[in-house]
């Protein structure tokens, strides 16, 4: 056997490994197994069942089932990969087993690795896995490194973003521009009007994401091979709900059925539907600033955004929308990730979900994806865009669509006829509408006035 392998032994017999390799035989399987895409399992997953193995841990020398030399050594090893010291020992890739049991026991077999020292013997499922089985360590994992990643990134760049919106549009609520449905022109609006749907946009994303929390924070871990906890003390649950509680600062509980727990990822599918949500809240805002964008000269050109690179090899001087164009990919990514997530949840066979490392996969995938994008569009793109008023006050004046608020005044009929001449002669409503009606030109600029239209109600 050469310096650069070693070899390690499971229950199915003796495999290579590599010399520097801190995982053992089965992750070495695994690796084999399932050369699908060179995409490992996320870190914050890895993490997360690193963090269940120090929990168990302590719980069960709690318990009197584990030693106290064992259960630190145990707990000292898992604290090291939650650091993020070995990230570089958890190769196997993410479509391998659907169970996840070779996620499981790559990191039993690296703890153990680190573990164990000369007089000290600490087995990757004997001690490492004690009171566990992979089905309900990988359903947990999967609650448990959500939770975290929502909680610690992906909200707060949410509360962030809306922030800014809302800055904006305090800042831009004087500005009234021209009103669009069906991308034609329509009644005027503020600016901090527009704004401000984002602004709602996202807050109601983040309540819905808040709302999946509360049974993201259900665990499975318990439950063990079936759901009925064999080989796990009756305690074991509990504890070990208060002990990753006390870990991450998160409101955690045991599942109030570790066979719903383990059979389905209903909660799972539930948050990335609401990513999916937040994706359409995304895509929708830099749709806006695109069209607004757009131009400078030949398009609507309301605002300018930040020039951030070059927009053309072969223009120059073109400069494109690049953060929008970013987060719409970014969106559209998402909602492909919840489709297959929604296929994975549904792969429940009896007792046991078996598309688990897809769906921790996606599901964090997808988080990734909608924290930074929210962080750059908020820094880059809404923050920093530069509003052009000569662009926005020549077609509102001569917008057409302002005699709606003659209907009440004239009817529907008479409005329309002026509408159409305004539109046919290029003329502003007002010259228009004075040489139509009986109406004073000063009744008319007051009834008329985009910025006093923009309050809504019944002219009077």
């Amino acid at each position: 056997m050469s310096e650069q392998h070693r070899i390690e032994r499971d229950s199915m017999g003796e495999l290579r490994v590599p010399g520097s390799a801190l995982y053992g035989a089965q992750t070495q399987r695994a690796v084999e197994n399932f050369p699908v895409s060179g995409q490992p399992m996320p870190t914050a997953f890895i993490h997360a069942i690193a963090r269940i193995k120090l929990a168990a841990a302590k719980v069960n020398r709690d318990l009197g089932l584990l030693d106290g030399v064992r259960a630190e050594a145990i707990v000292a090893a898992a604290q090291e990969i939650v650091d993020g010291k070995h990230d570089d020992q958890f190769p196997v890739d993410v479509f391998q087993t659907g169970s996840g049991t070779s996620s499981n026991m790559n990191v039993n077999e690296v703890i153990a690795h680190l573990a164990s020292r000369d007089e000290l013997k600490v087995g990757p499922n004997d001690h490492v896995n004690m009171g566990q089985s992979s089905n309900d360590v990988i359903p947990t994992a999967i609650h448990l490194s959500a939770a975290l990643e929502v909680t610690a990134r992906l909200r707060p760049a949410l509360v962030q973003l809306r922030a800014t919106i809302d800055e904006r549009a305090l800042e831009l609520d004087r500005v009234v521009k021209t009103g669009r449905t069906h991308l034609m022109d329509a009644m005027p609006l503020r600016l901090g009007q527009e704004l401000g749907g984002w602004s709602s946009q996202v807050g109601q994303a983040i309540e819905r994401i808040d709302s999946a929390m509360v049974r993201l924070s259900r665990l499975a871990q318990g439950g063990t091979a079936v759901g009925t906890g064999i080989n796990a003390h009756p305690e074991f649950a509990e504890r070990m709900a208060q002990e990753l509680s006390a870990q991450t600062g998160l409101s955690l509980a045991p599942n109030d059925s570790f066979f719903a727990s383990l059979g389905s990822q209903d909660a799972a599918v539930e948050l990335s539907g609401q990513l999916k949500g937040l994706a359409c809240v995304i895509m929708k805002i830099a749709n806006d600033l695109r069209w607004m964008n757009s131009g400078p000269l030949a398009g609507l050109g309301e605002i300018e955004l930040e020039a951030l690179q070059p927009g053309s090899s072969i223009m120059p001087g073109k400069v494109n929308p690049v953060i929008p164009e970013s987060a719409a990919q970014a969106a559209a990514q998402v909602i492909g990730l919840d489709a297959a997530v929604t296929v994975a949840g549904q792969s429940g066979n009896f007792q046991l979900n078996v598309m688990l490392p897809l769906i921790a996969n996606n599901l964090l995938t997808s988080i990734t994806l909608m924290t930074n994008t929210a962080r750059l569009l908020g820094e880059r793109a809404i923050a920093t865009f530069r509003v052009r008023e000569d662009r926005l006050a020549e077609p509102l004046a001569r917008n057409p669509i302002l005699v709606t608020a003659l209907n009440g005044v004239i009817g529907y009929d008479a409005a329309a006829a002026i509408a159409k001449q305004a539109y046919q002669a290029g003329r502003p409503i007002v010259e228009v509408a004075a040489e139509q009606t009986d109406l004073s030109r000063e009744e008319l600029e007051r009834l008329l006035d985009p910025a006093r239209l923009t309050e809504g109600g019944i002219p009077d």
